[in-house]
C-alpha cells in the first residue's frame, strides 16, 4: 500500500498529469491538428517524466544497495568487463568471465525449459548477416538511421535531436532568454520528431550550438544507420547487415514452420541468438550496449481468435500494471490479475496476457524481485502504427525503470510486408463453415507467344501475371482494349504485352479454405539487461561491518551450484573431496573445488562473492564412521550435518527447487561446533 505522506507530496504532481491528459484527449476527441496535438504530447511527456522523477526520489532507499561496490564485484570477480581492455576498451562491448558466462547460460537454459520445451515451441537458429531486401521489407533500412554531429577537432559524436533538445532546455532555462525565444525552443522542441536534416541543420547553426564539453565547433548533419553493414562474398555487390534484431530470420522461415508444424495455427517460433545495433553514445553498462544477447517468441494466430488454451492456468496471476489510461491520468502503477485486465479490457487479448504473466514468472525464477517489476503499456503515440497492443516489462534499478522484456501484439505487419517484397504468400488457411462460391478474375500467359518474344524473361513476367491483384488485372484488360498493350513492371524492368500474349479469364469457383494472413505476438527479452537488473536486485551487503558483499542469486541460475572446501590441507581429505566432486558432477551439479590456503571462513566469502549457494566442508570428523559432511547455505549461512552418501542429492534437489532449506533443515541435524584439529 503507497505510504500516505508520499502520496500526499505526488498528489500536485499528478493532478497536473491528469489535467494535460485531459486535454489530449480532448484534442483527440474534437479532431484538433497535427501540431496542436504534438504540443499537448510534448508536454504529457515532461509531466510525466517529472511525477516518475519525484517517485523513484520519495521511493525508499534500500541502505545495502551501493552501485559502485556492486561494480566494484563484478569487474574483481569478471563477471564481465570492457572488451578488448588492455587496448583501451570499446564502448558499449563487453566481454562475459568464466562466471558471467555460465551465468549467462543458466539464464538461457531456464529460458529454453520455460518456454520452448513448456509451451512446444519451434526453435530456430538463423543467420545472423542479412541481406538488404529482408530488412528493406521490415522497414529496418529506413527506421534505423539517426542524424548525428561530430566535434570537429575530436571527433566525439553526438545524436543530433538530442543534442537540439538538451541545448533549448538550457536557452529556455536562462533568465535572459526572452518570452518569443522561449516560445520558438518550444515549437522545435515539439516538431523535431517530424525534422529532416536541412530543418536541424538551420536550427544548429542559429542557435549556434557548441560540442557540450569541449566548446569546439560541430559538423553539419550527417545521417547514421544504427545497423553495422557489410557486403555478402567478394564482389561487394550484394549489401547486408548484421542483423538488429533475431525476429526476422523466423517471419522469413514461416512458411517452413507452418508446414512443420502440419498446417496447424496457432504455434510459436523462437530463437536465442546475438543482434547488433551501432548505438551512438551505449552507456548504462548492459543496459545500452552494441551487441547483445536476444530471446525471442513469435506466436502465429488466426486474428479472429487470439483467445489461449492455457489461458485458465495465468488468470488469477497478480501483475503490476502501469497502462497508458494511468499514465495519462497521473496514476499509479496497480496490481491487477491477469484474468481482471482482460475481461476490462486494458490488455487487448487473452495470448497477450498469457504471455505477460509467463514473462513474469519467469523473471521472478531467475531473480527478478517481484516489487520492482511492473509492466508499461505503450502509449498511442508510443506505439508502432501496425500494432494493436504493446507493453513493456521493466525493472527498476539505481537508473531507473529499465525496460528488459518488450510484448507486442504485431498484427499481420511483417507478414504481409515480407509477402509483398518477395510474392511468397505468407499465409495460412482456415477451414469454412459452409462452402463458398467466389469470383475470380485472373490474367493468363499464352505461354508459346511469351516464351518465343521474351525468352529468358518468359518465366519471371509469367509469374508475375499468376500474381496480379484482381484490381490490377482489371487495369491489365483496360489497357488492352484501349491501347492495344500493357506495359508489366518487374522492379526496374518494363515488359510491353500485347493482346496475342495474354486474356483475363473471369469464372466462378467453390471454395472450402480461406487464406489469412496470421497476426503475431511477440515477446522479445534483452538477456543483458534482465542479467544486470539481477545483479542489482541480488547484491548484498553482510551487517557484520559492511564489508564482505556478495550476490544472492537463485541456485537455477547461479554460475556454480556447490562448492567443496577441505577444513586444511591434510592429505587424508583429498579422496573424499575427489569422490564428493565426481558424485555432484555426475547429478549434473557445477562445483568447484577451493583447496587453497586461508581460514574456512575467508573462502566461505570467496564462494559468496561469486554466488555460490551451497557450500560442502570435508572436516576431521568426515573422516570417521558413519562419515559426514557439513553443508552450508549461502544467504543465512546456516549449517547442517548430512551423511556423505546422501549430500550430492540433496544439493541436486536444492540446485533445481525440488527441495527447500527449510526442509534441509527440517531433516538433518544442524551443525553447532567446527573441529579445529590440523
Amino acid at each position: 500500500m503507497a505510504d500516505p505522506k508520499i502520496e500526499e507530496v505526488l498528489a500536485p504532481f499528478r493532478a497536473s498529469v491528469k489535467e494535460q491528459g485531459d486535454i489530449v484527449r480532448q484534442l483527440k476527441e474534437s479532431g484538433a491538428l497535427e501540431l496542436d496535438l504534438k504540443k499537448a504530447v510534448a508536454e504529457l511527456k515532461a509531466r510525466k517524466k517529472i511525477l516518475e522523477d519525484k517517485e523513484l526520489e520519495l521511493a525508499p532507499v534500500e541502505a545495502s544497495f551501493d552501485r559502485a561496490k556492486m561494480e566494484d564485484l563484478l569487474k574483481r570477480r569478471f563477471f564481465f568487463d570492457q572488451s578488448f581492455a588492455i587496448y583501451g576498451g570499446i564502448t558499449g562491448q563487453f566481454d562475459f568471465g568464466p562466471m558471467g558466462c555460465a551465468m549467462k547460460a543458466n539464464m538461457l537454459s531456464t529460458w529454453r525449459n520455460f518456454f520452448i520445451l513448456e509451451e512446444q515451441m519451434l526453435e530456430v537458429d538463423c543467420s545472423i548477416l542479412t541481406p538488404e531486401p529482408v530488412l528493406k521489407a521490415s522497414g529496418h533500412v529506413d527506421r534505423f538511421a539517426d542524424l548525428m554531429v561530430k566535434d570537429e577537432k575530436n571527433g566525439e559524436c553526438f545524436r543530433l535531436d538530442h543534442l537540439i533538445k538538451a541545448h533549448l532546455e538550457k536557452v529556455k532555462s536562462d533568465k535572459k532568454t526572452t518570452s518569443e525565444v522561449k516560445l520558438e525552443c518550444e515549437d522545435i522542441v515539439v516538431k523535431l520528431d517530424g525534422m529532416n536534416k536541412e530543418e536541424m541543420r538551420v536550427i544548429l547553426r542559429k542557435f549556434e550550438m557548441k560540442a557540450p564539453l569541449t566548446n569546439n565547433e560541430l559538423s553539419d548533419p550527417m545521417e547514421f544507420n544504427l545497423m553495422f553493414s557489410t557486403y555478402i562474398g567478394p564482389t561487394g555487390l550484394v549489401k547486408g547487415f548484421l542483423r538488429p534484431e533475431t525476429a526476422q530470420g523466423i517471419f522469413v522461415n514461416f512458411k517452413r514452420l507452418l508446414e512443420f508444424n502440419q498446417e496447424k495455427l496457432p504455434f510459436a517460433a523462437a530463437q536465442i541468438g546475438n543482434s547488433f545495433r551501432n548505438e551512438i553514445s551505449p552507456r548504462s553498462g548492459l543496459i545500452r550496449v552494441r551487441e547483445f544477447t536476444m530471446a525471442e517468441i513469435e506466436h502465429f494466430c488466426d486474428p479472429t481468435d487470439k483467445s489461449h488454451p492455457k489461458f485458465s492456468e495465468v488468470r488469477d496471476v497478480q501483475v503490476l500494471l502501469y497502462s497508458a489510461c494511468n499514465q495519462m491520468d497521473g496514476k499509479a502503477a496497480e496490481i491487477v490479475t491477469i484474468g481482471k485486465a482482460v475481461d476490462d479490457k486494458i490488455i487487448a487479448n487473452e495470448t497477450l496476457a498469457y504471455f505477460m504473466a509467463r514473462i513474469q514468472q519467469y523473471m521472478v525464477k531467475v531473480g527478478v524481485d517481484t516489487r520492482k517489476l511492473r509492466f508499461r503499456q505503450h502509449m498511442n503515440n508510443e506505439m508502432a502504427h501496425y500494432a494493436c497492443d504493446c507493453w513493456d516489462a521493466e525493472c527498476l534499478t539505481s537508473y531507473g525503470w529499465v525496460e528488459c522484456v518488450g510484448c507486442a501484439d504485431r498484427s499481420a505487419y511483417d507478414l504481409s510486408q515480407h509477402t509483398k517484397s518477395t510474392g511468397v504468400r505468407l499465409v495460412a488457411e482456415r477451414k469454412l463453415r459452409e462452402p463458398k462460391t467466389i469470383d475470380v478474375v485472373e490474367a493468363v500467359a499464352n505461354k508459346g507467344i511469351v516464351g518465343k518474344s521474351f525468352k529468358k524473361e518468359a518465366k519471371e513476367i509469367m509469374e508475375a501475371l499468376s500474381k496480379l491483384e484482381p484490381s490490377t488485372v482489371a487495369e491489365v484488360e483496360e489497357s488492352l482494349k484501349n491501347n492495344g498493350k500493357y506495359v508489366l513492371a518487374i522492379g526496374a524492368n518494363s515488359y510491353v504485352l500485347t493482346p496475342d500474349m495474354l486474356e483475363v479469364k473471369r469464372y466462378q469457383k467453390t471454395i472450402y479454405v480461406e487464406e489469412y494472413v496470421p497476426n503475431v505476438i511477440e515477446p522479445s527479452f534483452g538477456i543483458g539487461r534482465i542479467m544486470y537488473s539481477i545483479f542489482e536486485h541480488n547484491f548484498k551487503v553482510r551487517s557484520d561491518g559492511g564489508q564482505r558483499t556478495y550476490f544472492s542469486l537463485p541456485p537455477v541460475i547461479a554460475p556454480l551450484k556447490c562448492s567443496v572446501l577441505p577444513l586444511s590441507n591434510n592429505a587424508d581429505f583429498v579422496p573424499y573431496i575427489r569422490q564428493l566432486s565426481r558424485d555432484l558432477t555426475a547429478l549434473d551439479v557445477s562445483n568447484r573445488v577451493d583447496d587453497s590456503s586461508g581460514s574456512i571462513g575467508r573462502r566461505y566469502a570467496r564462494t559468496d562473492e561469486i554466488a555460490i549457494p551451497f557450500g560442502i566442508t570435508i572436516d576431521f570428523d568426515s573422516l570417521k564412521e558413519p562419515h559426514t559432511a557439513t553443508l552450508r547455505e549461502r544467504d543465512s549461512m546456516g549449517q547442517v550435518r548430512i551423511p556423505l552418501k546422501e549430500i550430492a542429492g540433496v544439493v541436486r534437489d536444492l540446485s533445481y527447487d525440488k527441495m527447500t532449506w527449510t526442509d534441509v533443515e527440517a531433516k538433518y541435524p544442524k551443525f553447532e561446533q567446527q573441529e579445529t584439529k590440523t
